[in-house]
């Protein structure tokens, strides 16, 4: 059962629901002046962050999706 918990198909579903609300966190940032720019680096900075490690663990999967 730990296993499933840790899976990498678990894993990349968390960074994707991570990355999605930092998406709308962003967006609403946005949209209420005055702009917090300090905050907004941060959050773009962890939202790249986050599409970098999903698109590791996605092209270290492909192998084994092949296999």
């Amino acid at each position: 059962m730990d296993e499933e918990l840790h899976s990498l198909p678990r894993r990349l579903i968390e960074l994707r629901m991570e990355h999605a609300d930092l998406d709308a966190m962003i967006d609403r940032l946005v949209e209420q002046p005055p702009v917090d720019e300090l905050a907004l680096q941060r959050l773009k900075k962890r939202r790249l962050a986050l599409k970098d490690m999903i698109a590791r663990l996605e092209a270290t999967s492909e192998p084994d999706d092949l296999a």
